[in-house]
């Protein structure tokens, strides 16, 4: 029997609605926050407190990372070389030394595939774990028919914390393509606005920049580029001056200066469509953790170093602190802009600009989480919206060479959250155009994540008409626990 979830119509206090009333009073930047609505779900015992979701928006070359031909003809194998990892016949591309370094912490999934080669729609795949285009699909905008992203669905059924912490959030950027239309997937569709994850705008979108700025900044076809006005903004939580939370929480001394907003929430209070975005900041506020997650300049000098001073680095040592502070899932956008397309001067880009930030962080990542003890509770997923192409080819008389896009297979990096290290799941055939053993789906991923965070394969979601839809597509990904 499958458990239905209601629509959310628990109570909002008093105290609640003064919560949120508060924030229009508090000059809070709300720039860096987008609607957010949470509600009660039933869930088992999670096997992780939280996911990172590592998203290489491009198409991560397979043949240029994890899934390397070296006996194929040059035309298929390109130009780098594999390196051996510490998992004995594990073998990685060259310019990732680092992961290659601690193989024992993760593992991968050589044999995900799905239908697309189109960029739209394989980000729409592979941000919401499902490979049927939804009704309607617009690969230019995203559209309220569109399925909801598994961050979205992760806001709508994860619990609610006393703390008003949102359950999602979406990092550094929201995905734009540098025609500027911003792309579908990442939103929750038909699950309704109010339960879009948190989107965290700290990195400036540039229609012709790539990469990991300021040192791996580039240009696909100019290669290293410089712009001193592109600069990593974490948002400031702070108060007004002379305003503390003692204020803020004491309805006494705030009464006069928002008793009409106050009325006009507590009319909205058990309203389905009640806006908790204000009252999660109050939230946000109020919890040091969140702050210091936020506060980069309090990072030590050394773990700074590590991670990389770079956007890359930032990003992900920001998402590491903020499941530290209880998040449960962050999505982690390494590049905007398509980043890793590499359709032309893909071996000098990758050498250059792409593989040793994303090796770096990631690699950091890993390691810190392993020594603070948190790994095994934290799930790292890594993936982009397809593989390229299994044959080289040139965009243009005058381009070098590059791979195109290929949704037939990829490779996704997995680690932590009871995950165990040093295994390859499925493989491709010799020219790593197709999986040749145990195919996985965008679905069985969906499931693997939905599993590490303890919802149940029977839970269902109502979209906003109060349909109900099953969360499960697929199933967890075998092999890897």
């Amino acid at each position: 029997m499958r458990m239905s979830l209601p629509h959310p119509s628990h109570p909002v206090s008093r105290r609640e609605v003064i919560q949120a009333g508060a924030v229009g009073l508090l000059g809070l930047g709300m720039n860096h926050l987008s609607a957010l609505q949470a509600m009660t779900a039933a869930t088992q015992p999670p096997r992780a407190k939280s996911v990172i979701y590592i998203f290489l928006s491009g198409g991560l070359a397979q043949h240029e990372s994890f899934d390397m031909k070296p006996d194929a003809p040059m035309e298929i194998r390109g130009e780098f070389k594999p390196i051996r990892t510490r998992t004995p016949g594990l073998h990685i591309c060259e310019h990732l030394p680092n992961l290659a370094r601690i193989s024992e912490k993760w593992s991968l999934v050589r044999s995900l595939t799905h239908g697309s080669s189109d960029h739209s729609l394989g980000h729409h795949i592979m941000l919401t774990g499902r490979s049927d285009a939804p009704l309607g699909f617009d690969p230019s905008k995203p559209k309220k028919s569109d399925h909801p992203s598994m961050a979205a669905l992760a806001t709508a059924l994860l619990p609610k914390r006393k703390d008003n912490l949102p359950p999602a959030i979406v990092l550094p950027d929201k995905l734009v393509h540098r025609q500027g239309r911003t792309l579908a997937g990442q939103f929750a569709g038909t699950l309704g606005a109010q339960h879009d994850p948190w989107f965290l705008e700290m990195s400036p979108y540039h229609p012709n920049h790539y990469g990991a700025y300021p040192k791996y900044l580039f240009h696909h076809e100019r290669g290293f580029e410089t712009d001193p006005t592109l600069k990593f903004q974490a948002p400031h939580l702070s108060l007004p001056q002379g305003l503390t939370m003692d204020r803020v929480m004491d309805r006494v001394s705030l009464r006069n200066a928002f008793e009409q907003q106050t009325n006009d929430l507590t009319a909205l209070a058990g309203d389905d469509s009640f806006d908790s975005t204000r009252q999660a900041a109050i939230g946000l506020l109020s919890n040091r953790k969140v702050h210091d997650a936020f506060s980069l300049e309090k990072v030590d000098s050394k773990m700074l170093d590590r991670y990389g001073r770079h956007s890359y680095g930032w990003s992900l040592l920001m998402a590491r602190r903020l499941v530290q502070s209880g998040v449960r899932m962050v999505q982690v956008n390494l590049g905007n802009n398509e980043t890793w397309d590499t359709h032309q001067a893909a071996w000098g880009n990758l050498k250059n600009y792409l593989l040793p930030p994303m090796d770096q962080a990631v690699s950091a990542l890993l390691e810190d989480l392993d020594a603070s003890g948190q790994l095994d509770e934290t799930l790292i997923v890594m993936g982009g919206e397809f593989g390229r192409t299994p044959k080289i080819k040139s965009i243009s008389a005058t381009a070098l060479p590059g791979r195109d896009h290929w949704g037939h297979a990829q490779s996704i990096l997995l680690a932590g959250g009871g995950i165990k290290g040093g295994r390859v799941i499925g493989a491709t055939d010799k020219q790593g155009g197709y999986p040749v053993s145990d195919a996985q789906t965008p679905e069985n991923l969906a499931a693997t994540i939905y599993e590490a965070l303890g919802l149940p394969n029977d839970l269902m979601w109502h979209d906003f008409t109060g349909r109900p839809h099953t969360l499960y597509m697929g199933s967890p990904i075998g092999g890897l626990v």
